[in-house]
């Protein structure tokens, strides 16, 4: 059974930092690209960043740009997003997602996690 697992959100301080974890069964993530994504309350699903399968080539939206890391551990079949500088415009649930291309668009991914709420509030 393909899964994809989140962890690491929580509640934060503005300008605090936070990594999240996307854990992977049932397959090898080092075959995939992975995106993260994140959707706010009242808001449509955003993209946050992705990394390539084969050059881990990484990618980030312009808001999150210089804040974020995306990185892969494929020895530990895990993707993670270190967040840091954090926001309260920060706050979502983020999810990752499986796919073939790292890319901002969600339609191209195949496999999704069930997701991990990020609050950062003073």
């Amino acid at each position: 059974q393909l899964q994809l697992v989140e962890s690491g959100g929580g509640l934060v301080h503005p300008g605090g930092s936070l990594r999240l974890s996307c854990l992977a069964s049932g397959f090898s993530l080092d075959d995939y690209a992975i995106g993260w994504f994140r959707q706010a309350p009242g808001k449509e699903r955003e993209g946050v960043s992705a990394i390539s399968s084969m050059d881990d080539d990484a990618y980030y939206a312009d808001s999150v740009k210089g804040r974020f890391t995306i990185s892969r551990d494929n020895a530990k079949n895990t993707v993670y997003l270190q967040m840091s500088s954090l926001k309260p415009e920060d706050t979502a649930v983020y999810y990752c997602a499986a796919g073939v291309l790292a890319t901002m668009a969600e339609h191209k991914y195949d496999y999704w996690g069930q997701g991990t709420q990020v609050t950062v509030s003073s």
